[in-house]
């Protein structure tokens, strides 16, 4: 288990993490979200014990991970894949860190076959491709078997087949009641794999709440209409409450109002659907809706706007450090 209480970190004038107090249980899959500059990677290496807090306290299993007797059985970490030294073989990598570990010298082969590293494991790792060193980076992290898992970005630079085995990895780790904390943008994954999610921004606490409730909580009524007769219906449609997207190419999308209103407001004045489709809210939206005010690092449309309501008074659319330890898992 992973818990902080009432954790800070200043530097300087700048405060990266404020008064973040969570529990990661074990025997699910955590996701641990925010934006850019939000602390997620500062809250990591406290947790770790690469940076010490200002104040407040980050455990692993009870206790702080620097008092640990044996810290590779007791934390799994991936902050940075890169962190191995260009020169050296995977496998040599792996067998100096369980040396330095107390992990015994086989561990080192069944990690590598794990990853589908075997086959490489003599080649230099500075020839080492993304997705190659994102697997040695996961290989170390499951070099120990902790109870606790932490990750950073695993998907990084793996192809499908990569991404398919760490979503099962991730799933069976939890299942024999690890504790595992995973840290991603990509929100379609996180979707799949996390129960639980913690979200951050500017260093304090957004949300802290299971999967499911947290997409209720952000659904709403979204609707994806085709019909030759778009725009009319769209200018129908259009009220207070309701948004409704650009209607282009016979098609729009509409909130605020239930599919069964708008096909009854299509019959009623004998406009032809050719879909009517209830679409349920995404991680990747509830998440950019939560987080709209605590983004510290925002881009801007060079463009135009293009989600111009076609009726009056309608609003646009939806928008759409490294330190590896340890931890391990049963094959995937």
């Amino acid at each position: 288990m992973i818990e902080t209480s009432q954790l800070t970190k200043r530097y300087g004038d700048h405060l990266a993490v404020d008064d973040l107090s969570f529990r990661v249980e074990p025997g699910r899959v955590t996701g641990f979200l925010g934006p850019n500059g939000a602390g997620k990677s500062t809250t990591m290496r406290l947790i770790t014990g690469l940076d010490r807090p200002t104040s407040g306290t980050a455990t692993v299993n009870g206790r702080r991970y620097a008092d640990a007797a044996v810290p590779m059985h007791e934390l799994g970490v991936l902050l940075d894949a890169k962190a191995a030294d260009p020169a050296r073989s995977a496998r040599n990598h792996l067998r100096a860190l369980a040396a330095a570990g107390g992990v015994p010298r086989r561990r080192v082969e069944e990690v590598l076959d794990l990853v589908g590293l075997t086959d490489v494991a003599d080649r230099p790792l500075g020839g080492f491709s993304l997705g190659m060193g994102q697997r040695l980076g996961i290989a170390t992290a499951l070099l120990g078997d902790p109870q606790t898992v932490m990750l950073d970005e695993p998907v990084n630079g793996l192809d499908v087949d990569g991404i398919q085995w760490i979503r099962r990895l991730l799933t069976d780790l939890a299942a024999e009641g690890r504790t595992v904390l995973l840290s991603s943008h990509l929100m379609s994954e996180l979707e799949l794999v996390a129960e639980h999610l913690v979200v951050i921004g500017r260093g304090r606490i957004l949300a802290d709440t299971s999967m499911a409730d947290f997409l209720s909580g952000a659904d709403e009524h979204r609707t994806l209409v085709r019909s030759p007769e778009a725009d009319r219906l769209a200018r129908m449609l259009a009220a207070d409450g309701v948004v409704v997207s650009s209607a282009h190419d016979g098609e729009f999308e509409v909130r605020g109002v239930e599919a069964v209103a708008v096909g009854r407001l299509a019959a009623a004045h004998g406009i032809e659907l050719h879909q009517l489709a209830t679409r349920d809210t995404s991680l990747e939206e509830a998440y950019l809706r939560l987080t709209q005010d605590a983004v510290s690092y925002a881009g801007h449309s060079t463009g135009h706007d293009s989600g111009a309501d076609p009726t009056s008074g309608a609003t646009s659319g939806p928008s759409a450090d490294t330190t590896t330890t340890a931890l391990t898992g049963s094959p995937a």
